[in-house]
């Protein structure tokens, strides 16, 4: 019998991560308060739904792909539980801070629901594309449940431990890329500064050791390396305002539990203030035009 899921939230990442799930044979039972999103993911084969409370009612599993720990909680608690049939799989993908995940799933968990937090990594393209990564927390026998579903949308669903664990690891992660991303900028802003060719001081850096994935595969330059978002005038890629976001919550979970974080504090101000110049909707890498 084929599995129904409920996918609710189909924006730039949860449109193609519905239209997977649908490749891959599951039932897509689709909402989103976007009529153009609904529109699109029925023809990618998804169901309409009227509500998230039509989508979840007597489906075997939930997706949920939302802005922020504000939506999840509500969409859970006013809407989820009290449609979902017994013993139906939660998997919230959205990024959000780890309090509320960990919230969320303590609620689900005393209602006799299985759930798990699993944010991703990837991007847009990776949403269309099947091969995202997931960073998956919950408890063995969740995740055992949630893996199928996940693998159906992405190339790695990697288990980061309990409840909360996924969006820790998220978050930690996404602050590394920022602080990375932000002092691989100055190094190619000074080498021009200092005569060296961009490409040159790529060619070096890149077999050196200051390589990062920053570098040599999302070159904050135009016409180095492979190509990427500064080729196209930052456009696609990874917004200023998703990096922020995640900065934020980085730096809100590091006060949380006395984590020194002051590169990522740096980072997180930086990002703003490209943000304040209305910079929010280009790539993230684009903050190399703040530096140089």
């Amino acid at each position: 019998m084929m599995t129904t899921i409920a996918f609710i939230g189909l924006g730039n990442m949860g449109g193609g991560m519905a239209a997977n799930l649908v490749k891959n044979g599951y039932a897509v039972r689709a909402f989103d308060l976007s009529e153009e999103a609904l529109a699109k993911a029925e023809a990618a084969g998804a169901t309409r739904s009227t509500g998230a409370a039509d989508a979840v009612a007597g489906a075997d599993a939930v997706v949920t792909m939302l802005p922020a720990g504000k939506h999840v909680e509500a969409v859970y608690t006013t809407e989820v539980f009290g449609a979902a049939k017994p013993g139906a799989l939660f998997l919230d993908c959205s990024t959000i801070d780890v309090a509320t995940a960990r919230r969320v799933i303590d609620a689900a968990v005393a209602k006799g629901f299985a759930m798990v937090d699993a944010p991703v990594s990837g991007g847009i393209a990776a949403a269309n594309g099947g091969t995202l990564t997931f960073m998956v927390g919950g408890t063995e026998e969740a995740f055992a449940k949630a893996q199928p579903i996940l693998s159906a949308m992405g190339k790695a669903v990697i288990h980061a431990g309990g409840a909360g664990n996924g969006q820790g690891a998220k978050i930690c992660n996404n602050m590394l890329l920022g602080a990375t991303m932000i002092a691989t900028c100055e190094a190619f802003a000074m080498a021009q500064k200092l005569g060296l060719d961009p490409q040159t001081f790529y060619d070096i850096s890149s077999v050196s050791s200051g390589q990062s994935w920053s570098m040599t595969s999302y070159c904050p330059l135009p016409d180095v390396g492979p190509q990427t978002p500064a080729d196209n005038d930052y456009q696609g890629g990874f917004a200023v305002a998703l990096m922020l976001k995640d900065l934020k919550l980085a730096c809100e979970a590091a006060a949380s539990v006395n984590a020194s974080v002051p590169m990522g504090q740096a980072a997180e101000a930086l990002y703003q203030l490209l943000a304040n110049k209305g910079e929010g909707g280009r790539d993230f890498s684009s903050i190399i035009k703040l530096l140089s």
